[in-house]
């Protein structure tokens, strides 16, 4: 079918409808025929935009499926995908679920073993790679998982005298998939048919808090039915402009990059890398913006810093009118107005300081602004809000295709996700779990039936979420069932909860919450090591490494004042008495959190089971040893000295 055949198939079909019951291939070639033209996708690369048209993304996978398909990529089949974001990753999923297949989307970071695991679950013959590093690692896992076939690559640089069997780079797929299409006049058409509404999407996996990560497969039918649900909610509208840097492998990425943005013609920009999303942010000053509270987070530390860095002139001026703003914020969720000296003071401060602001981090072309995952803090949540940007909190999970709930504009709440979206049945069980049922909610675990029966019963997803709904039907999401704990004098509580309100505070990155069992709660913290380390460089602190900033007095006591503001919240026997600062992070790679940061509770309890048990001993002190890996594979021990401290 070519341009001018597809042009005429677009004019004649109808604009979406929003009737779930059609696939991403079949949108991708109505944008194609209505907006052939029009910019879908953006990649920065080597300083540069590249630009993508719908009529070219179209073309493209159309190739790379004819391609995998001569290769002997047939519906069941699987095909790991790892890197960062990049065009021809999404495109080479896309590809997959045109042939009926499964695109598993892999964190870019995630260890060899994380990755043999996923390659053995769903016994996966193919891989799109992004770079040498990612094909390196698929080669080491060919002995171990002998299925895996064939590698294609996006980047050739450092590849091109690698002699492997089964391995082709992205061009060498695209011309034979291109020359299958120009000698079948039917095979087109037939692609772009091929998809089943019943059929993947994509493959991605639960946090695995608890144990190995789960594989969740979501049809085509479920990722549009919750774009329809979102779109209906006011999540966002037609023809946003977006970066797309979350991570391919988290199902919140498929859902706004690749379902939302072909559905609703997105306009999709790709940074160049990690470390310029902020610059690219700038750049592309995106219409819709989806980011988890820490990297919201660290945003307003980068503004922050800037801001000391500046004159003290531009810093009175700065604090001012953000303290107005701030102050207006919390006078409009009191249900109260502001008064006329403060709608004027925001007026003149969008001039002066809120419009250049927004401008220097590409936010002042933001119409929505969204965090999701976790709760975010009071203060970071009003700076936002004060700057004049309509922050919402996003309530979503995998099973359900990411979208359960969301603040509407004018009634946004700091303890509150917001009503249920359209499409969205929400109820509370007996226990206080969260229940969930719409079209957006997926068929069960792959393969693990047990798994799927615990979670689908009598057509509601068991969310695994403790929470209330308020008379005016907001929904209130406390944390997880499962670890709905309770202390020794039988205090009951969420340790969740409590650390994702001890995170409101910009130097405390990650906490474990102790108490289960056990007279009182402690906690063991790991401090920002960027936003602690800038707060002691202004006040002359000196330190030389993550260990040693942790246990500085001034430190410990900056935390002490963080833990005793919660305290202030809290019922009495539910006080965190006992903390430590400890000398690292928790690491992904350690098992010690999930890719998303979520706390592995038995790893943590396990490892740190010394500093857990002088904590509650009453000690001042304690040696801490760890085994560390160097880049050269050698193992060694360090020892850290962490201060126990009372509150």
């Amino acid at each position: 079918m070519q341009r001018e055949d597809l042009a005429l198939a677009a004019a004649a079909a109808q604009q979406w409808d929003l009737n779930p019951q059609t696939t991403l291939t079949r949108l991708l070639a109505i944008n194609a025929g209505s907006h052939g033209r029009h910019v879908a996708m953006r990649e920065k690369a080597l300083g540069i935009w590249q630009e993508f048209t719908w009529e070219q993304v179209l073309d493209e996978v159309l190739a790379i499926a004819a391609g995998l398909e001569q290769l002997g990529f047939a519906a069941g089949d699987s095909m790991l995908v790892l890197g960062d974001n990049r065009v021809r990753l999404y495109l080479g999923m896309l590809a997959a679920g045109a042939l009926k297949g499964y695109a598993m989307p892999v964190y870019p970071d995630a260890t060899p073993e994380e990755v043999l695991h996923f390659a053995s679950e769903a016994q996966a013959r193919f891989a799109l790679a992004e770079d040498q590093e990612q094909v390196d690692k698929l080669l080491e896992l060919r002995e171990n998982a002998p299925s895996l076939r064939h590698i294609v690559y996006d980047d050739p640089r450092g590849l091109n005298h690698y002699k492997v069997d089964g391995l082709a780079s992205w061009e060498q797929l695209r011309d034979a998939g291109a020359a299958r299409l120009r000698n079948e006049p039917n095979l087109r058409d037939a692609l772009i048919n091929r998809a089943v509404p019943e059929g993947p999407a994509v493959f991605v996996h639960s946090s695995g808090t608890t144990g190995k990560p789960k594989g969740v497969v979501l049809q085509q039918r479920n990722v549009l039915a919750g774009v329809r649900n979102a779109y209906q909610g006011k999540v966002f509208g037609w023809g946003e402009h977006i970066l797309a840097y979350l991570p391919m492998a988290w199902i919140g990425d498929f859902a706004v990059t690749m379902a939302a943005g072909i559905a609703l013609r997105f306009t999709v920009n790709i940074p160049e890398r990690s470390e310029t999303v902020l610059r690219n942010l700038r750049e592309i000053a995106p219409t819709l913006y989806l980011a988890a509270p820490r990297s919201w987070d660290n945003m307003l530390t980068s503004i922050r810093v800037r801001m000391e860095d500046s004159t003290p002139l531009k810093k009175r001026i700065f604090d001012h009118f953000i303290d107005v703003g701030v102050a207006v914020e919390r006078l409009k969720l009191d249900g109260k107005a502001p008064t006329a000296m403060q709608r004027v003071q925001c007026r003149l401060g969008e001039i002066l300081v809120f419009g250049p602001l927004k401008d220097q981090f590409g936010l002042n072309r933001m119409r929505v602004a969204l965090t999701g995952g976790e709760a975010m803090g009071e203060d970071t949540f009003l700076f936002y809000r004060a700057l004049g940007i309509n922050l919402r909190q996003l309530y979503g999970q995998t099973e359900s295709s990411a979208f359960n709930a969301v603040q509407a504009a004018d009634e946004v709440r700091l303890h509150t996700v917001g009503r249920p979206l359209p499409g969205v049945e929400a109820k509370i069980a007996d226990d206080g779990e969260i229940l969930l049922r719409s079209e957006s909610v997926f068929s069960g675990y792959f393969q693990n039936e047990e798994a799927t029966r615990k979670t689908l019963i009598d057509g509601w997803l068991q969310s695994g979420d403790a929470g209330y709904v308020e008379p005016n039907g907001h929904l209130v999401v406390l944390g997880r069932v499962s670890e709905v704990v309770h202390t020794a004098k039988g205090e009951r509580y969420i340790p969740n909860y409590i650390e994702n309100r001890l995170k409101f505070s910009p130097y405390i990155k990650d906490v474990a919450v102790l108490g289960t069992g056990r007279d009182f709660l402690c906690a063991m913290v790991c401090i920002d090591g960027d936003a602690v380390g800038h707060w002691a460089e202004v006040r002359g602190i000196p330190y030389i490494s993550y260990a040693d900033l942790s246990q500085k007095t001034e430190v410990c006591e900056l935390v002490a004042g963080a833990i005793r503001r919660l305290n202030e919240a809290l019922p009495e026997g539910l006080r965190i008495r006992r903390f430590v600062d400890l000398h690292k992070e928790f690491d992904p790679d350690d098992g010690e959190i999930t890719r998303t940061r979520k706390l592995r509770r038995n790893v943590i309890e396990e490892r740190y089971a010394s500093v857990i048990q002088a904590l509650y001993a009453g000690d001042d002190s304690i040696v801490m040893k760890a085994q560390i890996t160097y880049d050269t594979g050698d193992t060694g021990v360090i020892e850290r000295n962490l201060v126990l401290r009372n509150l």
